[in-house]
């Protein structure tokens, strides 16, 4: 059986390498990605119905990357949390609340459609910002989480990460119907562990440090790069071909074995998003 290499947080640019940079993915030994939306550049987000254009431009990198590789590729649509900031300075709260939940409802009917898989990355913004932006952000969240549990898809959440993040996700997902294990945390620590998680499901940087101590713990996690594809800063956060040289390293070196490979490349990510 090949192995399975995955890296579960990449995007694509239209501006930037996009297809060229899942090419060189699956040059390394790459066989699957999770493709995230990010805001682009082409689309202004000045009501709900927008998103739809933005999330058809991620839909259209996925399918031009099937076509040019032998990737597997899932997609992960939803309003980008940090968002809701311009919104509301150019709208108001209670306006830019409706159109971030206008868009998350269109997430949701494109993975109800078979064109996306999850809705993400969703949640709420990674730094301090107002009581009130934080409270409509999880009130969004909270509304994505409801969809998808009656959808049955993922959702990948962008966050803080702080002692109090998963706890935070699990009471909400609790409040949602969703399982928490269902909830995957974009950027997390090292929280492998039952205690440090709350059930949900860490999507962990795919630094030597952080995998290693990951390791020691157990498997139940995946890995990502959060590749950017930035054209002016090609070498923002990590390449995309950190997954698969971390993983020959680290089997090579014993640190990891084709079993743990098979856990966390293949069988967790089957299981959150079914392969295409």
């Amino acid at each position: 059986m090949a192995v399975p290499i995955y890296d579960n947080h990449v995007h694509l640019n239209p501006r930037g390498r996009n297809v060229d940079a899942l090419k060189a993915f699956e040059a390394a030994g790459g066989t699957g990605v999770t493709l995230v939306t990010l805001p682009y550049e082409e689309v202004v987000i000045s009501e709900g119905e927008d998103f739809l254009r933005s999330f058809r431009i991620a839909l259209s990198l996925a399918e031009r990357g099937r076509e040019a590789t032998g990737l597997r590729i899932n997609v992960a649509v939803g309003p980008y949390p940090v968002l809701i900031i311009p919104l509301a300075e150019r709208f108001g709260l209670e306006t830019a609340e409706r159109i971030m939940t206008e868009g998350m409802e269109i997430a949701a009917r494109l993975v109800t459609d078979g064109k996306a898989d999850a809705i993400g990355e969703v949640g709420r913004p990674h730094f301090p910002a107002d009581a009130d932006i934080l409270e409509a952000s999880d009130r969004i969240l909270i509304r994505g989480m409801e969809l998808a549990s009656e959808i049955g898809c993922p959702v990948m959440v962008h966050s803080e990460s702080e002692p109090h993040t998963c706890p935070d996700l699990r009471r909400m997902a609790d409040s949602a119907g969703l399982d928490s294990g269902r909830v995957i945390k974009h950027s997390s620590g090292p929280l492998v562990t039952e205690a440090e998680n709350r059930g949900v499901m860490p999507s962990i940087p795919a630094s030597r440090t952080t995998v290693r101590e990951a390791l020691s713990k157990g498997t139940r996690f995946m890995l990502e790069t959060d590749y950017i594809d930035d054209p002016g800063n090609p070498s923002a956060v990590m390449s995309i071909n950190t997954v698969p040289k971390r993983i020959k390293a680290m089997t090579a070196s014993g640190e990891m074995s084709a079993e743990d490979v098979h856990r966390i490349c293949g069988e967790i990510p089957e299981s959150m998003y079914g392969f295409r």
